[in-house]
């Protein structure tokens, strides 16, 4: 019976030897996946901050509205998607109002990432064109964008867009979540940025270069900081 009673602890001992290296390496593992965690490199830009980013006017465009901007689905998650969303509709004379739309998130970690257009638009009865890749000239700097036309009784928008996680401008959702992969990888998590216009009442052969215009004026006369959220931060602003 003691024989019994001694071989119980020997083997209790082992197990709480074995329990206690096995919690120690598990803790190991825990500090080092905390230290090399990716980490936030943007701050959060309050939203009135951002807003005084945008500019009201600039070369022969005026800003005189913020309705008629197809916006994102109001879902659970849009207020944790955008920590800024902005719209604006721009006039200038002898040329077809264009509506604007800006959205900016500090942090793409994977989970939550900007909505791209092709899924914003269908969600509210529009029914969309092929996509077709587009590039515009920014500040001498080619940007990766793209175009496609949305349709919906009595409704026809010609519609560009681009966005920016980090150092890259994904032109599909699968890239949009491999750049965020390769970022977290890297040890970051990259904000990502939004930039959409679009007019109506035009086919697309007017719209792409108004539209094109349109985006490198506006870029060219905002503000060095929101130059930095749309062109990257190897902008020169």
């Amino acid at each position: 019976m003691a024989d019994h009673g001694e071989s119980r602890k020997i083997a209790n001992l082992a197990v709480s030897r074995r329990n206690m290296l096995l919690g120690a390496v598990l803790g190991g593992a825990s500090a080092i996946a905390f230290f090399r965690q990716p980490a936030i490199a943007n701050p959060v830009v309050a939203e009135k901050v951002f807003e005084s980013w945008v500019p009201e006017h600039f070369g022969s465009w005026k800003s005189v509205s913020q309705s008629g901007v197809v916006l994102p689905p109001p879902d659970t998650l849009r207020d944790r998607l955008y920590d800024n969303l902005v719209t604006r509709v721009y006039t200038a004379a002898d040329r077809p109002p264009v509506m604007l739309l800006l959205a900016y998130n500090n942090a793409q970690d994977g989970v939550l990432q900007v909505h791209r257009p092709e899924f914003c638009y269908p969600v509210g009865g529009f029914v969309l064109s092929d996509t077709r890749d587009i590039m515009l000239e920014v500040r001498g700097k080619d940007v990766p964008a793209n175009f496609f036309t949305a349709t919906a009784p009595n409704r026809v928008e010609q519609v560009a867009y681009f966005t920016r996680l980090g150092a890259s401008y994904p032109r599909k959702w699968s890239e949009q979540r491999a750049a965020v992969i390769r970022a977290n990888l890297a040890g970051d998590i990259p904000d990502g940025m939004m930039m959409r216009v679009s007019a109506l009442g035009i086919d697309r052969q007017e719209a792409q270069p108004l539209l094109a215009g349109f985006s490198r004026e506006f870029i060219e006369h905002s503000n060095p900081r929101m130059q930095r959220l749309l062109l990257g931060p190897d902008s020169k602003g």
